[in-house]
C-alpha cells in the first residue's frame, strides 16, 4: 500500500465526466478515478473548504461516526476489475476495527472530512497510475502544480475510461 493525497478534481475532455486525481505521496505517480458528479462535488466542497446549508451525505456519515466514537482510520482503493476501482473504509471504534466496501469517491469524500489517510494497492497503482514528467523526461517531482494539471489535461483528451477503470 502507498500513501495517496488527494492532487484534484478533473474533467476529461470526451465525455465531460469528472475525474479525482491521487498522487502517491512518495513519488511523482497519479492514479486518476472516473467519478460521477455528485461525488465529485461533495469531494470539492472539502477541498474547497466550501460550507453547504445542510449536511451532504459524507457530512452526515462523519458526524454519525463521530457521535458514536467511531473513526475513520484510513481508506484504501484495493483493486480493480472490470475497469471499475474498489475501495475499504477502515473504521475503529472501542478498539475493534471493521472495513466497509465503498465505491471510492465515497471513501475519498469521507476521508477528506474525518481527515484520514488515503491508501492504494501496489498492484493498483502498477495498473493503473500515470508517471508525470518533465520535458527532458525526467520525473516531475518539482514541477509546477499548474503546469501539471494542464499537461494532466492535455492527456486527458487522448484517454479513454476504459483504459484506467471507472468507479460506477
Amino acid at each position: 500500500m502507498q500513501e495517496m493525497v488527494v492532487y484534484g478534481v478533473s474533467f476529461d475532455m470526451v465525455g465531460k465526466q469528472p475525474i479525482v486525481l491521487l498522487k502517491t505521496v512518495l513519488t511523482n505517480r497519479f492514479l486518476p478515478i472516473w467519478i460521477g458528479h455528485p461525488e465529485a462535488a461533495a469531494i470539492l466542497a472539502r477541498l474547497q473548504d466550501s460550507e453547504t446549508p445542510r449536511p451532504m451525505t459524507h457530512d452526515l456519515l462523519a458526524t454519525a461516526l463521530s457521535e458514536m466514537d467511531a473513526e475513520v482510520v484510513k481508506i484504501s482503493v484495493v483493486d480493480m476489475k472490470d475497469s471499475t476501482f474498489f475501495a475499504k473504509i477502515t473504521i475503529q471504534r472501542g478498539g475493534s476495527e471493521v472495513e466497509l466496501d465503498a465505491r471510492p469517491s465515497d471513501a475519498i469524500a469521507l476521508a477528506l472530512r474525518a481527515k484520514a489517510p488515503i491508501f492504494a494497492a501496489d498492484d493498483v497503482i502498477e495498473q493503473s497510475a500515470i508517471q508525470m514528467e518533465d520535458e527532458s523526461g525526467a520525473a516531475a517531482a518539482n514541477a509546477d502544480p499548474e503546469q501539471l494539471v494542464e499537461d494532466f489535461k492535455q492527456f486527458l483528451e487522448d484517454v479513454q475510461p476504459d483504459e484506467f477503470g471507472s468507479d460506477d
